[in-house]
C-alpha cells in the first residue's frame, strides 16, 4: 500500500516537474523572441536614421548644384 501512495506522490510530483519546466521553456522562447523583436526595431531605427541622414545630404548637394548654375548664369551675365 505504501509503494501505491509513494508512486502515485512521485507520479504526480514528476508531472509538476515536466510542466514547470514547459513552461519555463515557453518563457524562455518568449523572452529571446521578444529580445530578437528589439533588436530588429533597433536596426530598422537606425537604418531609417541613416537613410534620413543620406536624404539630407543629398537635398544639400542638390542646393549646392543650383547655387552653382545660378552663379554661373550670373558670370555669364556679367561677362557680356
Amino acid at each position: 500500500m505504501k509503494k501505491i501512495v509513494l508512486l502515485s506522490v512521485v507520479a504526480a510530483a514528476s508531472l509538476g516537474l515536466a510542466a514547470c519546466k514547459k513552461s519555463d521553456d515557453a518563457a524562455n522562447a518568449t523572452n529571446e523572441a521578444v529580445m530578437d523583436a528589439n533588436a530588429t526595431a533597433s536596426e530598422a531605427m537606425a537604418d531609417v536614421n541613416a537613410a534620413a541622414a543620406n536624404v539630407s545630404d543629398a537635398a544639400a548637394t542638390v542646393e549646392n548644384a543650383a547655387d552653382a548654375v545660378s552663379n554661373a548664369a550670373d558670370n555669364a551675365g556679367n561677362a557680356e
